[in-house]
């Protein structure tokens, strides 16, 4: 069973069976664990987390649920998961050894792809599991909004995705250049870490490069792609200034880059790509980021109203003449509201999605109040909002009312009789022959 939203977490109960991870050869290991992801993937989980001492847990629409009747996971269990994950990329396999931190990809047969991270916990090895889509789903299937559409139009200048770690940012990233790939006739280089959604070739050639085996470092394979002919760079993420710098250069020079941050809002993102540099640099950056910056997706996932997933709640800022100005003034504090008032760009505010998502009936309103960044302005907005929506709803359902009257009222229109012919004039003859008429 799974928990309703708001309510407390029960276990999920699967059938009877035995340690689906007990086999010792990594050939019988990799088959169970291709079981158990299975099995996960067929419940709807969107992450699996595997630790010493506890059953697998999975996150069904955004709460974590033992899976109850599978054994507890062993020191040894997870040592040959980690083997058998890792085998394929040793040199990834031996930096876990060394500093205990893994990211890589997992995919064996008809699974889907999984990002996975394996990391070290109290001396002991935990692993999460994120399932990754076999397809891109679409702008309408993750109900974006049409902002974010419009920057996928962009052919130079910098994007960048934001949110919180599980906020969906790869998958808008991938629908995004899956639109591209689609739409377009260009060169795509992504630089990810792992690759997590593969493209194939479409109207675009698109490279996937994935740190740790296809280049050292998001900054080198960066700076070589300038040098590659792209016309889209997608970097997984700017993590440093180096990053940071390179990604503005290769904006200016116009390329079209799209990144993530782990920021929650545009006000946010602007400062940090400001703060990756020193005090001194930082009025240049502010001159660059202002001139390149086309747009900042930010979102945040939240369980439906009653179940059956969840869908993102996206802020989108489009640059126009006033963010430039305040970004180049350091007046970051005010884009919030140059965002609010928007509209015209095709902006909202995380704000406004998360009343949109409660008065269509998507999202509970306690879900979503929690969710804001002040709850207390949210709920101030949200009731202004609802009682004008009762006006309006109120407006048109007497418009309505008033056509219906208006049209029962009518008397019946009597069915109007052929008019008759007028009687034919007399015809007279001459005596030379003429027919006269009348």
């Amino acid at each position: 069973m799974r928990a309703t939203p708001g309510g407390p977490s029960r276990p999920l109960r699967l059938r009877a069976k035995a340690n689906p991870l007990s086999g010792r050869s990594l050939v019988r290991v990799r088959m169970d664990l291709n079981a158990l992801l299975r099995s996960a993937v067929e419940l709807g989980a969107t992450d699996i987390h595997l630790k010493v001492g506890q059953p697998p847990v999975l996150r069904l629409d955004g709460d974590l649920l033992p899976m109850e009747e599978q054994p507890v996971m062993t020191d040894d269990t997870l040592a040959t998961i980690l083997a058998t994950i890792g085998h394929r990329a040793p040199d990834k396999l031996q930096l876990f050894h060394q500093h205990g931190d893994l990211d890589i990809a997992y995919q064996d047969g008809d699974l889907p792809r999984f990002r996975v991270n394996a990391y070290r916990q109290r001396s002991a090895i935990s692993f999460a599991f994120r399932v990754i889509p076999k397809t891109v789903p679409s702008f309408e299937q993750l109900n974006l909004p049409v902002g974010v559409q419009n920057l996928a139009e962009e052919h130079r200048g910098l994007i960048l995705v934001t949110g919180a770690t599980g906020s969906g940012k790869t998958t808008t990233l991938a629908a995004i250049i899956d639109y591209m790939n689609r739409n377009r006739k260009q060169h795509i280089i992504t630089i990810e870490d792992p690759i997590e959604i593969l493209h194939p070739d479409r109207g675009c050639i698109v490279n996937q490069r994935e740190v740790g085996l296809d280049t050292e470092s998001f900054g080198q394979a960066l700076r070589r792609a300038l040098r590659q002919d792209p016309d889209t760079i997608l970097i997984g993420e700017l993590r440093d200034a180096e990053t940071a710098q390179t990604a503005l250069q290769a904006a200016e020079s116009g390329h079209l880059v799209l990144s993530t941050l782990h920021t929650i809002d545009a006000a946010e993102t602007v400062g940090r790509m400001i703060e990756f540099f020193p005090p001194e640099k930082q009025e240049v950056i502010r001159s660059i980021l202002a001139g390149v910056l086309r747009g900042v997706i930010s979102q945040r996932l939240l369980p439906k109203l009653g179940g059956g997933g969840r869908v993102a709640a996206v802020e989108v800022m489009v640059m126009n003449a006033r963010i430039e100005e305040l970004i180049r003034e350091g007046r970051a504090d005010e884009i919030s509201d140059a965002v609010a008032e928007g509209e015209f760009f095709q902006m909202q505010t995380f704000t406004q999605a998360l009343i949109e998502h409660v008065l269509a009936g998507r999202v509970e309103e306690e879900i979503a109040a929690n969710a804001a960044t002040n709850k207390h302005d949210f709920l101030v907005a949200l009731e202004r909002a609802a009682k004008q929506k009762r006006h309006n709803d109120a407006v048109a359902a007497d418009a309505v009312r008033t056509a219906e009257v208006a049209r029962t009222a009518l008397p019946d229109e009597p069915l109007l009789a052929p008019e008759e012919a007028p009687p034919a004039a007399p015809v007279t003859e001459t005596s030379t022959g003429l027919r006269v008429v009348g």
